[in-house]
């Protein structure tokens, strides 16, 4: 669309990917340029806030509390450059269009971006949900006004969260553990894990059986033969499942009037049910139907790419955005499940095409959504366009990962507008009397699908692995009241009651939505945050918490109960979106959460206890640190009470000392010992909270400080002892000590492994020249040494069997010196579609790194090599060289060459003083030198987003 004769239009967009496609579509006359998304912020640290602001008591928060809030906004330092060019472009055009994306967020982008740059020339406001041609042209052909109920709406949430970080977090650096934060979304996330694995740890499996049946029918016809039936009750009583026990003692709930079956039981009514007739005493029979899903939100997608494609919340959102970038998905942050009429048309056009009229229901399809507190109603996530590109026309334009995302899209989209899934399903109990004249009833379910109408396009998965999925049939016999039935085998099963799986971002996400808690442009960065700080860490998909979280989460629980309340916390954001819609003032709401004044805004239990301010400062001296840092776990045998610690250098079990004695608190900072240790044991890394059940922690404490006697050396008779220090589990015997193998376990080591680990350093032999030959475990692995020649060895165990001849040809071998032949890269990337320059994926000295021959920009945390795209590395790369050159340090000043005589006299005074100071420690013993006290570090709060 060619902008008016001789007007020059400059369109800003965040960034160069979302640049290059819009500019395709723009005729001449348009100036298309990122912004790299925010170019202001609150200030990070104090080097961060502006000079003239530096006495400034609120400087540290970067907000004016006392001054109705006013933020202190900076310029990202790498931001500058980029923001001294949109200066010098404002300057050269007639008008300007802020082209952001459609939330909260991207308005406050756009409202930032007017404050900076100061334009003289009109400014207009241009939004659209899908990057193609037609919404292009029609944004621009209709432009409005930036929305400062929406900037307002993100202001106040930026500050909320300056607020809750700054004020919370300090309480964690004094009470647990420096460099701690706290969030008013991340603390919460922190929690329901937390929660979670409590229930884990609290959790006591219990055992049940029942009887699985194979029966058969006489005359089959078209059907299956045989099928499976399960007992479900015995003499009228429903036999015990899973969901009849109690979690936390693993006995059967009070009143459930069940018959908790065993193994013996089971297998004795199955003996007596042998060679017994089974009749059918009922059959019912009801239509099946099942609705299409709705369109995908930002949550609903993460979940099914987590459990479809296996990727993480980030993973799913970068390549969401480079989809949407590149005009293929509309705008992927949306809590809106409603599609236009131009892509109901087109999905209804394209399911006719590949599935037939049959596939396509009379009227569209309309969804409403079920989200709590929904923000802006954009469109659910779906192909871009008025004619969907199916995933075969797109296939080669297209990483893998981006293609099997679009095809996930794709297929969530059209299945929405097909019609139900329809079958039958029936269910049948059957009836058997045992020798002992028990009635023994089993259950069979069946289900067929005589239309899959939508399942043929989508199939929604499950959180639960083991469920049977939607398009699944169970087919039976055609069965009828009274029909004889015969048992070909009848097996005795048994189950164990399972405790809650631990969440996976997916079913995180999931929960936090139903809470009300976090909007779709934050889900992803919560995710990462609580992986990122500590809290949280993965194992597969699972998300288990850190014990480091359990102390933070017990503190706020006990202390600031209100701050991480999942009501408290969706009301914050009922009240965010109050302010975007007009209806609440930003100020007042900020008010009452910090101060306490209640004039009808923010929380009433907040304001009541006088204010974020107050409740964080007066409770201060109520925490006791130790308390904080101790989870109790159980009381052992001996009366004996088991806790963990969470410690300076990680968490370690404690039990108490004989006769109940502790060791007394020191200042090594509070709510960590020092002095007498205890009973005390490290915990493995790696292993989680529900893990430290008695058996392993006797284990530990076996194989931790308390020792394991793993028996005698039979050489010298001294006894062979395991045992754990600071960095990590050794053997030792009388003066003899060796750290365990990389491949070797505490728990598994045997009296045999520790002799040969302990034979170590082992002689090998000697060399021609009289010199002995080791070989030896060292920091960088195993290796073999002559007098000072080191190389080597490929394996640990050669450590036990390398012979003399085998030692000596290693040693003799030159040693690599000098600089290495630079290594080839790891991945050839292609053309960097900015600057046509030829991109590669180098290993550095710090990790992969992708450079274009003149800038470098390290992989981010979560980025692999394999999976980075083109675009990531192009927009990494133009970051860096907005940011520009690294300024080079100057090499220091030479010192001026001294003359011969000046040297001459320099030795002749260095040697007098060598003298001298060889005679005075001689007369009299040094001095220690008294310890520096260190200067106490400023513990700085890192802007905590949500």
């Amino acid at each position: 669309m060619p902008s008016k004769a001789g007007t020059t239009r400059l369109v800003i967009v965040e960034s160069p990917a979302k640049a290059k496609t819009i500019s395709g579509y723009l005729g001449p006359g348009y100036v298309v340029e990122a912004s790299f998304g925010h170019v202001r912020d609150l200030p990070r640290n104090a080097a961060d806030v502006p000079a003239k602001y530096k006495g400034e008591a609120w400087a540290r928060l970067g907000v004016d509390v006392d001054n109705g809030f006013h933020a202190l906004y900076v310029v990202s330092a790498d931001r500058r450059q980029q923001i001294s060019k949109l200066v010098k472009l404002a300057k050269e055009v007639d008008e300007i269009f802020l082209a952001t994306d459609e939330d909260r967020e991207g308005e406050a982008i756009a409202w930032h971006l007017v404050e900076t740059l100061k334009p003289k020339v009109p400014v207009k406001r241009m939004v659209f949900h899908e990057i193609t041609k037609p919404a292009i042209q029609a944004a621009v052909a209709n432009p409005r006004e930036i929305d400062r109920d929406l900037v307002d709406a993100q202001e106040a949430r930026r500050i909320l969260d300056r607020l809750y970080g700054y004020e919370v977090s300090p309480v964690l650096w004094k009470k647990v553990m420096p460099k701690l934060s706290a969030g008013r979304v991340q603390s919460v996330a922190t929690r329901i894990v937390v929660e979670r694995e409590r229930q884990r740890m609290a959790f006591r499996t219990a055992e049940y059986w029942d009887i699985l049946a194979t029966l058969a029918v006489a005359n089959a016809g078209e059907g299956p033969r045989a099928f499976n039936a399960t007992l479900i009750a015995l003499n009228g009583d429903r036999i015990a499942t899973g969901k009849d026990f109690e979690p936390t003692t693993g006995r059967v709930r009070a009143g459930a009037g069940v018959v908790h079956l065993d193994e013996g039981g089971a297998r004795g009514l199955a003996a007596r049910l042998e060679g017994r007739p089974f009749t059918v005493t009922r059959v019912e029979e009801k239509p099946y139907r099942r609705r299409p899903y709705a369109p995908f939100i930002t949550s609903t997608l993460q979940q099914e790419a987590a459990r479809k494609l296996r990727l993480s919340s980030q993973q799913t959102m970068r390549t969401a955005q480079r989809l949407y970038e590149n005009g293929y998905i509309t705008y992927m942050r949306t809590d809106s499940v409603n599609l236009s009429e131009t892509a109901i048309s087109a999905a209804r056009r394209q399911i006719v095409e590949l599935y037939g009229e049959r596939s396509v229901p009379p009227e569209p399809r309309r969804y409403t959504g079920k989200v709590k507190n929904a923000q802006e109603a954009h469109e659910a996530i779906r192909p871009a366009g008025d004619n969907f590109r199916t995933p075969g026309e797109v296939a080669k334009e297209l990483s893998a990962e981006e293609f099997k995302l679009y095809e996930l899209i794709w297929r969530r989209t059209i299945a929405s507008q097909m019609t139900d899934a329809v079958g039958s399903s029936v269910s049948v109990r059957i009836r058997a009397v045992s020798t002992s004249q028990e009635e023994a009833d089993f259950g069979a379910t069946g289900k067929t699908i005589t239309d899959p109408g939508f399942l043929r396009a989508y199939v929604e998965s499950s959180d639960d692995e083991n469920a049977e999925a939607e398009d699944a049939e169970r087919r039976l016999p055609t069965l009828v009241k009274d029909q004889p039935l015969t048992a070909d085998e009848l097996a005795a099963q048994g189950h164990h009651t399972q405790p809650p799986s631990r969440y996976t971002e997916a079913s995180l996400v999931k929960a936090l939505e139903e809470l009300g808690i976090g909007r779709p442009s934050t889900y992803a960065s919560i995710m990462q945050t609580i992986q990122d700080r500590g809290y949280v860490t993965k194992r597969g998909q699972a998300m288990i918490p850190t014990f480091l979280a359990f102390a933070v989460i017990g503190l706020m629980e006990r202390h600031y109960p209100r701050l991480i309340d999942y009501d408290f916390t969706a009301t914050m954001e009922n009240e965010l979106d109050e302010i975007a819609g007009g209806d609440h003032a930003a100020v007042d709401f900020l008010t009452a959460f910090y101060f306490g004044s209640s004039n009808g805004a923010g929380d009433q239990d907040i304001a009541r206890s006088g204010g974020l301010k107050k409740l964080v400062t007066e409770n201060l001296s109520e925490i006791d640190a130790r308390s904080v840092n101790s989870i109790p776990l159980f009381t052992d045998s001996d009366g004996r009470e088991i806790v963990v610690r969470v410690g300076r250098y990680g968490p370690y079990l404690q039990r108490e000392l004989p006769g109940g004695e502790q060791p007394a608190p020191a200042a090594t900072g509070e709510g960590e010992e020092s002095g007498p240790q205890g009973d005390r044991a490290p915990i493995p890394e790696g292993l989680a909270p529900d893990e430290l059940t008695p058996e392993k922690v006797h284990e530990l404490f076996l194989g931790g400080s308390g020792e394991r006697k793993l028996g005698d050396d039979p050489a010298t008779g001294e006894p062979i002892v395991l045992k754990s220090g600071r960095f990590g589990p050794y053997v030792s015997s009388g003066e003899r000590k060796s750290s365990l193998l990389r491949s070797q376990t505490p728990d598994s080591l045997s009296l045999e492994e520790a002799l040969r680990l302990l034979s170590l350093p082992r002689l090998v032999g000697v060399a021609p020249d009289g010199v002995e030959v080791f070989a030896n475990n060292g920091r960088y692995g195993p290796y073999v040494k002559r007098g000072e020649e080191f190389r080597s060895l490929e394996s640990e165990e050669q450590m036990f069997t390398v012979g003399l001849d085998e030692a000596l040809a290693l040693l003799a071998a030159p040693k690599t010196r000098g600089r290495r032949a630079a290594a080839p890269p790891l991945r050839e990337m292609g053309v960097d579609p900015a600057t046509e320059k030829p991109l590669v994926i180098k290993d550095g000295r710090f990790g992969p790194y992708v450079t274009d021959g003149e800038f470098n920009a390290s992989l981010r945390r979560g980025q692999t090599p394999e999976a980075l795209t083109l675009e990531e590395a192009s927009e990494m790369l133009a970051e860096k060289r907005a940011k520009g050159p690294a300024p080079r340090k100057k090499a220091p000043a030479k010192k001026a060459t001294a003359t011969k005589k000046t040297a001459a006299a320099s030795k002749s005074t260095a040697a007098k003083k060598t003298t001298t100071a060889k005679a005075t420690a001689k007369k009299a013993p040094a001095k220690k030198a008294a310890p520096k006290k260190a200067a106490p570090k400023k513990a700085t709060a890192s802007p905590a987003e949500e």
